[in-house]
């Protein structure tokens, strides 16, 4: 940590970050380690009751395609996990913001899930939260399950409430 600014300094300084937001986990991965595939953003669409309901959500969400050209920008992302505990989408925007701050002047986000910031999206209009608004993972056409896996984290399918819940965000770094 840069003391005098108290920003992260390093891509291992915001990884440590996250951990003390609350993360059960954090790794630096290559942006290559992150999976793309253009069926799962099919699981949004034909299985999903959030499916278009945000600017976050396909159809509005970035392609896989583009997904996949944005990643290969970035040297390094950090996949942060989470078991339910933490909120995601406001724990990746400030880490986002820190980094930002710190020089890290293309940080990008992803967050997971629908967004639920707001009962109706404003659509087309002006978003009232766009400093927490990230599209999440999945919309975007990230294979969550692959990338995590790869990276050493568990995941599993969830099949009902009482099974255990891990959340994944990434944070892209330059």
């Amino acid at each position: 940590m840069n003391a005098k600014a108290k920003t992260p300094s390093s891509a291992e300084a915001v990884r440590r970050r996250a951990i003390e937001m609350g993360a059960a986990g954090a790794k630096i991965i290559s942006p290559g380690k992150v999976f793309t595939a253009a069926w799962v953003r099919w699981k949004c669409r034909f299985g999903c009751s959030a499916f278009g309901s945000s600017r976050l959500c396909p159809p509005h969400s970035p392609t896989p395609d583009d997904t996949r050209a944005v990643l290969d920008g970035y040297r390094r992302a950090i996949l942060i996990h989470s078991e339910g505990k933490l909120d995601m989408r406001r724990t990746v925007a400030a880490l986002e913001r820190e980094a930002f701050l710190a020089g890290f002047y293309k940080a990008f986000g992803f967050a997971c899930g629908p967004c639920g910031l707001c009962e109706e999206c404003a659509g087309d209009k002006a978003c009232l939260h766009a400093e927490l608004a990230r599209p999440a993972m999945e919309a975007c056409g990230i294979d969550v399950f692959r990338t995590a896996r790869a990276a050493g984290f568990p995941i599993e399918v969830v099949k009902d409430y009482k099974c255990r819940q891990n959340y994944y965000g990434l944070l892209l770094l330059e």
